[in-house]
């Protein structure tokens, strides 16, 4: 299977951006999501240096097209990044109906590196008792658990998404 052209110079964009972005105080990582139409939408992580642990490439790059844009909703736009999306930037991109994902480096390369997120990916294959941050349910006193559901089905203004 050969990468087309436009793959290749989005994937390469990606890497530059990220390359790039390590010297403007942020992390080693950069994206790309190109539309259906061929518009393109750049980001790069900030995590450090916005001190926003969700200011992944993937997610900035997924918002600066959103608001540009102005939807929520990016079918038919295909994400490119310098490395293999982690699953909150994969989860971002399944939230915004991004097409598909192409990334060049890997989870291993990033770890390398110093940028270990095995810990999430295995964090969903681990049973709930025995996971690094256990999640819960609480039943709420004095108010309806569902009350912002119900909110929601009976409001004729709702944005569906």
């Amino acid at each position: 299977m050969s990468i087309s052209d436009p793959t290749q110079q989005h994937l390469t964009r990606a890497i530059r951006l990220a390359a790039e972005n390590v010297l403007n105080d942020g992390g080693p990582f950069g994206a790309v999501v190109v539309t259906a139409d061929g518009r393109f939408f750049d980001g790069v992580n900030r995590v450090t240096a916005s001190n926003d642990p969700t200011a992944h490439a993937e997610v900035t790059a997924i918002r600066n097209a959103c608001t540009q844009l102005g939807t929520f909703d990016l079918s038919g736009a295909i994400l490119y990044s310098s490395c293999e999306p982690c699953p909150m930037c994969l989860a971002s991109s399944l939230w915004a109906r991004i097409d598909c994902a192409v990334f060049a480096a890997d989870r291993h390369d990033a770890a390398s590196a110093g940028f270990d997120d095995a810990v999430f990916y295995e964090y969903f294959e681990t049973p709930a008792e025995l996971r690094l941050m256990p999640v819960h349910r609480t039943e709420p006193e004095g108010i309806n658990r569902l009350a912002p559901f119900q909110q929601w089905a009976d409001f004729t203004g709702r944005i569906e998404y």
